[in-house]
């Protein structure tokens, strides 16, 4: 069976030789521009161009990040920058705007895309619908098992899994805490990691109630393979070019069947070590922070690791053939597998004292030093008692190396059609309505029965519904909210089908699990702010994949939203407590546990975030309620108006939907500070 990829990340020139040189098969890195990890050092055009070289030079694979979410003013400078990397030769685009993937496929036609992780698949079925869209890969978010990573292996799609380096608390691309609480947002690059800040469930000042340990599936090699994963992954962008060769020689260690050095990978870096929790189900020892020990541990190995690629990676064999004949210019055939190059030189010299030999050539040929090849096979046809000095011998090594390594530069370079396209946004203006609906996403019963009398449609959870709340309220008003993070794919399936049967036909899409799901049971999609829809060209994509209408990302400031041009339907968020992070493990659980739950995080400047429970996850909220309702008229190019409910009862449910403004702290969000620009 053939050893999946490993895949190592490369923030920076150094670190990309450190990656090359210890064994990686692909390397993964960002631009300076559009790239998540917008804090890396990363790579300029030129530096971009001499990876691509370096990376086909030696048989690797280069993966271009451009996975943020672009604005529609963005789109052109975007557009020309796939343009430029598809020129230079990327492998790869890893993505998760649908919107630029569609500019990625209209400019590049023939382009590999990659689903990345903050897409937030987490299904089959997710995985089935993102082939079906064009993606030849998926990395799947971070928090699933190895039953279900085994399930999305089975699809017609490569598999890309994470396997060593940090953790987010949130399912990446359902994170909004950075850009709520600074402006700089994840989903455009710049995250300011809010998560390593103080939390607590109890007011504990030292807590960091939100920090994971560091993720380590090295020592699961072995399973990944057998259930059908394609890449290893390691996170790391933003590490030294030490940790990334640690990391990569560890993995390969694994690879080859022997025992990574943990005890070492841990001393380079981790939080409080590693965890294995959402891979093996045991989720119970998950939480870690930096600590002192860690440091001083990394301080002590750093200087050793320097090593590991000090030297450049023999990774071809190349065979020589030298013609030495009377009176002609001597010549060298260098050949690597389908390539070959000759190299001529000087017309041999009859020899004074010992003449070349095949002995002599071979002592020359083989001196291949600080390049990607070694020694093959040397074959010779030489003339008696002709002379060519050692130095022109080595000369004529050089040439035939130097002229071989750019064939192969070439020779792994892929080609592709690249077309005139410009983006320009579509024509139509998103349906309009100088007095939009309301659409009230509930979370209790009783919310869901008042909201109906003022609602459009009112989102409720899957779990809750009853045929006694579907017929108290019409199944024509009834939006079902599938969970935010699918556990059981199947049994959620046949939980919509008995909806289905009560005349529900209409389902939200938090993700595009959720789309696939509804979509194979013939449901009409309405798209949740999760979604990420940033864009015109998303908003659009939405459509032509069958969306109905879309919430927009609550990351959107009212100019820009006034700029989209769709006819795909949107809403905008107009109420609510925003939730700030979706995660797979109780925050509360682990410091104090559910018999003492609070309810709330509390952060360091002592503001209280609430925490909504379920049974596979949580999402934190913001400490403070969105309230738009007295600017409603500023939402242009909106179809509807979006309220989120907590825990408000039926006065405050009427209150919140009537517009009233809460007595908790109310914020605007990010409708006019916006977040930070990713160029």
């Amino acid at each position: 069976m053939k050893l999946p990829e490993i895949l190592a990340p490369a923030g920076s020139p150094e670190a990309l030789t450190a990656a090359i040189r210890t064994g990686a098969d692909a390397v993964y890195i960002g631009g300076k521009s559009y790239s998540a990890r917008n804090n890396a050092s990363n790579f300029s055009d030129e530096e971009l161009a001499e990876a691509v070289r370096l990376c086909h030079i030696h048989g690797v694979k280069l993966y271009l990040a451009v996975n943020t979410i672009i604005s529609d003013d963005e789109a052109c400078d975007f557009c020309g920058f796939i343009k430029k990397s598809a020129e230079f030769g990327v492998d790869g685009f890893i993505v998760q705007d649908l919107g630029a993937a569609s500019i990625i496929r209209s400019a590049v036609p023939d382009a590999v895309l990659h689903g990345s992780t903050q897409l937030s698949v987490h299904t089959a079925a997710g995985a089935k619908l993102l082939k079906d869209m064009g993606f030849s890969r998926v990395v799947p978010a971070r928090e699933l098992s190895a039953d279900t990573l085994g399930k999305i292996c089975k699809e017609d799609i490569e598999v890309e899994v994470f396997v060593h380096g940090a953790l987010c608390m949130s399912v990446s691309g359902q994170c909004y805490m950075s850009a709520v609480i600074g402006s700089r947002s994840a989903n455009r690059g710049c995250c300011g990691q809010a998560c390593r800040l103080p939390f607590s469930a109890n007011g504990n000042k030292n807590s960091a109630a939100l920090s994971l340990k560091d993720l380590s599936l090295l020592e699961n090699t072995d399973k990944l393979r057998k259930i059908g994963v394609n890449s290893l992954k390691i996170e790391g962008r933003m590490k030294r070019p030490e940790y990334i060769a640690a990391a990569v020689s560890e993995l390969k260690t694994a690879l080859d069947g022997n025992s990574p050095d943990m005890k070492m990978l841990r001393g380079i870096f981790s939080r409080s070590g590693f965890t294995d929790g959402y891979f093996s189900g045991k989720r119970q020892d998950m939480f870690g922070v930096r600590e002192k020990e860690d440091v001083i541990a990394a301080k002590e190995i750093i200087p050793t690791l320097h090593g590991l690629y000090r030297s450049e990676r023999a990774v071809y064999s190349v065979d020589f053939h030298g013609v030495i004949k009377s009176g002609q210019p001597v010549k060298l055939l260098a050949v690597c597998g389908e390539l070959s190059a000759e190299v001529t030189g000087d017309i041999p010299d009859i020899a004074q004292k010992s003449p070349t030999s095949r002995e002599t050539l071979e002592k020359q040929l083989s001196k291949l030093g600080d390049t990607v090849f070694t020694l093959g096979n040397i074959t010779a046809d030489i003339d008696d008692g002709l002379f060519i000095p050692a130095g022109k011998l080595n000369e004529l090594r050089r040439f035939a190396v130097e002229k071989l390594t750019e064939m192969l530069a070439e020779y792994n370079k892929p080609r592709y059609t690249i077309t005139d396209y410009t983006p320009e946004k579509p024509k139509n203006i998103p349906p309009h309505s100088n007095n939009p609906p309301v659409r009230t996403f509930c979370r209790t019963a009783e919310q869901a029965i008042v909201a109906a009398e003022l609602s459009e449609f009112v989102v409720i959870p899957e779990n809750i519904i009853t045929p006694e709340l579907a017929e108290a309220i019409s199944c024509e008003k009834i939006i079902i909210s599938p969970p935010r993070f699918i556990v059981d794919e199947e049994k959620l399936s046949a939980r919509l089908s008995e909806l289905k049967n009560l005349g529900i036909s209409r389902i939200l899409c938090h993700t595009i699990d959720g789309a696939a799901v509804g979509k194979a049971l013939g449901f009409t999609l309405h798209g949740s702010f999760t979604m990420n829809v940033f864009n015109s060209y998303s908003a659009e994509y939405l459509q032509n994949l069958g969306f109905e209408d879309c919430v927009i990302s609550p990351e959107i400031t009212l100019d820009q939203l006034e700029n989209i041009h769709t006819s795909l339907p949107l809403g905008a968020l107009i109420y609510g407590r925003l939730p700030l992070m979706l995660t797979r493990n109780c925050p509360i659980k682990n410091e104090i546990g559910c018999k003492n739950c609070t309810g709330l995080l509390i952060d360091r400047t002592s503001r209280k975030l609430p925490v909504a429970c379920s049974k596979d996850y949580v999402e934190i909220l913001n400490s403070d309620i969105l309230c738009m309702a007295d600017r409603a008229d500023k939402f242009k190019n909106t179809a509807f108006l979006a309220l989120l409910l907590h825990n408000e009862d039926k006065n405050g449910t009427i209150a919140a939907i009537q517009g009233k403004k809460p007595a908790d702290s109310v914020t605007r969000g990010l409708y006019y500070r916006g977040v930070c620009e990713n160029i």
